[in-house]
This record gives C-alpha cells, structure tokens and sequence, in this order.
C-alpha cells in the first residue's frame, strides 16, 4: 500500500521531456513470507502470508504526450494473494473480536425461542461484523488503483480509485511503509479491528487536483462523490495534503473528511509527520488524530441483517433491530491518538528499522494500545529484498489487535487484553 507508486507516476509526468510519446508500463510487486505469532486461542501459531512488507500487486501505468505541456496518463492496479492467487484477504488471526458486540444482550420472548435464539443472534451478529474476506469485499479486479487523468502546465487532475490524501501523509511518515508487523497501522483505529479502521486508506468516485510546486512544496487536494470513501459508501468525502521534500526533510499534514451514507459526518482524521535522512540514519515522527461519529457500517450492517429481525415479526423485529442499533452506535464511535517514532540505520546492503507507536483510544474503555517493532531489510539486488521483522503489540482492557502485514489485518488476539506477539521473515521481489 504504498503511495510512492502513483507519486512516481506524476513525477514521471513531469520530469517527461518535450518530444516524448505514449508508452505502457508494466510492473508489479511479488511479496511473500512465514510468520509466527502466539494470538492465544486456537489461532494458528505459523503461517504463510503473501504481502507481508508490500502489498503482492500486478500494475499497468501509461503517458501519452499531447503537446502543449499536456500528458494523459492512467493507473490500473490490481491486487494478487500470493499464498492463494485470489484478489481478497482477511484477518490474519482466527480468533473472535468481543468490542463490537460488547454490552450486547437480545431480549427474545420465550415463544420466539427465548434465550436459546438470543445466543444464535449474537452468535450471527458477531460472525456479520467480523468477515471473511474484509478486504477487496466486492472483487474488484483493479483493488488498489483505477486512475485516469490529464497532466497540464498547472498540475494534474485525477479520477477514478485513488489513494486519500491523508493516507499519502501517513505512509510517508510509517518507518515500516505501511507494511509488516510493525506497520504504524497496525494498531491505528478502534477495537472491532478492520472495520473500525482509523485512517481511510483510497476513496473510490474521486477526483484529485495534484501540483508539485517550487522549492520541493506539493498539494493535493481530492473530493469523493457519492458512494466515495474506502468501501465505496460514503454520502461525500474530501481531503487535502500539503508537502514538503528537500535537504533531507520529506514532511507533510493533511486532513481527510468522510460521511455516512445520508450525509453525516463520518471519519475524520488529521495527520501530520515525515522523517528527516542524514548520514546513515533516517529519523521518522508521526501524529495521527481520528475520530468517527457515524461509522458508514453501522447502516450497512443493519441492512444486512434486517431480513433476520423482519423474520420476527412486526411487533418483536423493529425492537431487536434497536437493540443492535444502539449497541452498533456505541462500539462503532471512535475517537483516538496515536503517535510514532522511529528511525532507519543503513548497514551496507542493508538497513536496521525500529519504531514505537502508541495508540492512545479516548473512548469509555480507554483501550490503549503500544506497538513495537524492530526489522532487517537486505538488498540482495535492485529488485530483490529479504527481510525480518519481530513486533509486539500490548493490549489493555477491551484491546485485541493482533499484528498483521501490508496486505491484510492482524485480526484479534484470543481475549481482550491479551498481547500479540511474532516474527516475520519475507522475500520481496519488484518488477
């Protein structure tokens, strides 16, 4: 999930000389590992995971000069599970997630099966909230990005899949590049894991306005229509990013803004940090601000499930559909800090990454969350890496995160509270 590959791109753009013609480019990212990781509970302790550091990916990408200053370009981006061949994944961890459906107890007459059936509700309620596959639901063949747009003398307009500007800020500021272990995302968002997500990675339905500006300064600013946002749902979204690279800085803040699905303010994050190259050393901060009212799964899963509750009736259904609203509406708000430090040390062919993140939750159950996370990464060749990654993740109170990988969520350790911890070693190859 890196934003480098569509900054590349527009870099690419601009840097074209005059007399340059169209050109298609074919490229990709194969990326696959082991890990082993103790979740508790009957989870897997050693697993095979594609997209471990990167994101495993097959990429189309093309510019055709059109004279004046003027390029059309386009972006096709597909996602690829090295471990299966398929196009979606789900949580690393097997292990059920308690937050969403904390407090949650259906009131079921005796004729309507009493008790018994109130289990069997929470049991589907929880099994709804916690799918598998959660990323890539639909099956889109060009997941990760689907661009088109026209490069001018005054900057670039985009549309199409993209990623937010927000996002962009926070992957350059990850010491781990939003992947492995100790990926800063890890950790980032509330307590029902994936679908409490605290950062809105890509926006379908967007339009995007980029520049590159003198003395190393870059803006971006994007507006998501309706059916915009990471899973395609929100009313409208926006977001905006401005940059700084030059004499070792590379730094940034930006702000993304997102709605339910009737137009209520939904995710909204503020994001700020960088890293800053001297020597051998590239020192990284990170301040990630978050806050979600109106989670655009709250409707969604109540639509999902008002088939069930319409099968008790008119007088018993709309009574367990509230009961699973206002539960929805309580564990779904999110509203968090969280903070980053960290470095790289160059060692020959090599570089030794380390970084600390806390994710300070201000809700009710105040479920902090501390990350660690050391790593090795050796170049055997301009294309080919091996890496190494150990992490670990406490929890307090109703905190389950589980580490994860660029490509898929952590999931959840066995019971809240309850750290994770593993190892990951990995081969990365870029084409």
């Amino acid at each position: 999930m890196n934003t480098k590959i569509l900054a590349g791109v527009i870099a690419a753009c601009f840097a074209a000389p005059a007399f340059a013609q169209s050109s298609v480019v074919i490229y990709g990212i194969a990326d696959a590992g082991l890990m082993y990781v103790n979740n508790g509970g009957n989870d897997a302790r050693t697993k095979l995971v594609s997209g471990i550091a990167d994101g495993s990916r097959l990429g189309f990408k093309g510019t055709e000069d059109i004279g004046g200053g003027y390029k059309a370009i386009f972006n096709l981006e597909a996602r690829v599970e090295l471990d299966n061949g398929k196009q979606q994944a789900g949580n690393l961890s097997t292990n059920q997630g308690f937050a969403l459906t904390k407090g949650l107890a259906f009131t079921v007459p005796a004729a309507a099966g009493g008790p018994a059936m109130a289990a069997k509700l929470l049991a589907g309620v929880q099994g709804a909230l916690q799918p598998n596959p959660n990323v890539n639901i639909n099956g889109a063949l060009f997941d990760r990005t689907s661009m088109v747009g026209l490069v001018t003398p005054v900057g670039a307009v985009l549309l199409g899949r993209m990623y937010t500007p927000g996002y962009e800020v926070f992957n350059n500021a990850d010491v781990f590049e939003s992947g492995t272990a100790a990926g800063w995302g890890g950790i980032v968002g509330g307590t029902g894991g994936l679908l409490t997500a605290g950062i809105a990675i890509r926006s379908d339905k967007a339009l995007q306005y980029r520049a590159e500006l003198p003395n190393g300064i870059g803006v971006s600013l994007l507006y998501g229509t309706e059916k915009s946002g990471y899973v395609g749902m929100d009313k409208r979204s926006w977001g905006a990013n401005l940059r700084y690279r030059g004499n070792g800085w590379d730094l940034g803040a930006a702000h993304n803004y997102g709605t339910d699905q009737v137009g209520a303010r939904g995710l909204v994050t503020t994001t700020v940090g960088g890293s800053y190259a001297v020597d051998n050393w590239k020192l990284f901060a990170g301040y990630h601000q978050q806050k979600n009212e109106n989670s655009v799964i709250i409707r969604f899963a109540a639509d999902t499930l008002a088939p069930t509750f319409a099968n008790f009736g008119p007088a018993l259904g709309p009574v367990l559909a509230g009961q699973l609203n206002t539960a929805l509406r309580r564990t779904f708000y999110l509203d968090a800090a969280s903070y980053q430090l960290g470095f790289h040390y160059r060692v020959g062919a090599g570089r030794v990454m380390a970084s600390v993140v806390r994710q300070n939750d201000k809700g009710p159950s105040n479920s902090d969350a501390t990350q660690f996370g050391l790593g090795y990464d050796y170049n055997l060749s301009k294309r080919t890496d091996i890496y190494s990654i150990v992490a670990y993740i406490k929890n307090q109170n109703d905190g389950q995160y589980a580490i994860g990988a660029a490509s898929a969520s952590g999931g959840f350790t066995a019971r809240p509270g309850m750290a994770s911890k593993g190892v990951q070693i990995g081969m990365r190859h870029r084409f």
